[in-house]
């Protein structure tokens, strides 16, 4: 993983203090929601360890356990905890009309921009989600919880929002550290860059994911409160794996020799052919033979692996590709126009889309 070691030194600098806030909630703290695993305190503990003696937990269950013998995470029997009644319904519009292969578009907002920018995009119902630009941005994940906050959700999803597009974001790597920050805050569409290899794809699917299928932690997230997505059907954590998106950016030559195996990770939505960064990696122009060759690269990696190609909305009449950064042609959201990509300028101000498109 990318920074692995110096995201966890600087995670381990960060004073106790400031982490308060971010622990399970059994109460209320002020800008966290109380929708994450905080869990009630019981009537009594008739299943606990004796006081000061060993259990035996780990060689020996309790009776009428699912998971019997010694403790062995390998063969873990998943409980039922978060089983919905008749199924999952995907209540995500982006996650659905992926998988319709019906198109869907996207606009970009820094992540330093502000409420009121970011609002006026969100509203704009010619937007399925919202980049929010975290790799190419001075933004931090305050500035971001603003814009987010200011208004959440989705009106597809909750009536009472004022918003159309869902949340989403470009975080700057595969870290628990951005992926969760983001998810936490309500992003429902995450997009990775520069994916290399098969390891970065599984650890963008490690912390996008809830358990089973992956890693994100519980924690004190304000996604799952009603102002959010608390009113989806089946419930938030419940259908959130089944609802997120997780793009995945080819930009590199490592990533193009890879991408046919990055393409059947489990969890990953769709692939990205970054405009930008891959004539930036070849040395070759859009309309130069070698320059197509890699895009189709990419294009045969989703084909094979049944899964979505995304690019710039100047490409939204090219075959197979379905999802794009920018808006539809003819809206102002740079669908038809340049190869760059789209920034999904629409009814926002320019200083709202300062970062580049890919």
């Amino acid at each position: 993983m990318k920074l692995r070691y110096l995201a966890a030194a600087l995670c381990a600098a960060v004073p106790v203090v400031a982490t308060i806030a971010l622990a399970q909630p059994n109460a209320q703290v002020p800008g966290i929601g109380t929708a994450g695993d905080g869990v009630a305190a019981p009537e009594g503990f008739p299943l606990a360890a004796p006081a000061g003696r060993d259990s035996g937990a780990l060689s020996k269950a309790p009776a009428g356990a699912v998971n019997t013998g010694r403790f062995n995470p390998a063969t873990w029997k998943y409980g039922p905890r978060y089983n919905v009644q008749g199924g999952v319904q995907i209540w995500s519009p982006v996650k659905r009309k992926m998988m319709n292969k019906e198109k869907v578009y996207s606009a970009t907002v820094s992540g330093a921009a502000t409420p009121e920018q970011y609002c006026t995009q969100a509203a704009n119902p010619i937007y399925d989600f919202i980049w929010t630009e975290m790799q190419h941005s001075p933004g931090t994940w305050q500035n971001v919880a603003s814009m987010w906050n200011t208004c959440p959700g989705s009106r597809l999803v909750n009536p009472e929002s004022k918003s159309h597009a869902m949340a989403g974001a470009r975080i700057s790597q595969t870290t628990e550290f951005d992926i969760q920050h983001a998810t936490d805050m309500g992003a429902m569409v995450i997009v990775v860059p520069t994916m290399d290899d098969v390891a970065e794809a599984r650890d963008a699917v490690k912390w996008t994911y809830f358990p089973p299928m992956g890693r994100r932690s519980a924690g004190g997230n304000v996604a799952g409160s009603q102002a959010w997505w608390g009113s989806a059907p089946g419930g938030y954590r419940a259908t959130y794996n089944d609802n997120v998106t997780l793009i995945l950016m080819i930009e590199t030559l490592e990533g193009l020799a890879n991408a046919d195996a990055i393409a059947k990770v489990p969890g990953v939505t769709g692939l990205f052919a970054a405009s930008s960064d891959l004539g930036n990696f070849t040395g070759f122009a859009q309309g130069d033979p070698d320059y197509e060759r890699v895009i189709n690269i990419v294009h045969d990696a989703t084909i094979k692996a049944n899964i979505r190609l995304c690019g710039p909305s100047s490409w939204n009449d090219r075959p197979d590709f379905t999802c794009f950064q920018g808006g539809p042609p003819g809206t102002g959201g740079r669908g038809g126009r340049g190869g760059r990509g789209g920034r999904g300028q629409g009814a926002a101000s320019p200083a709202a889309q300062i970062a580049p498109a890919q």
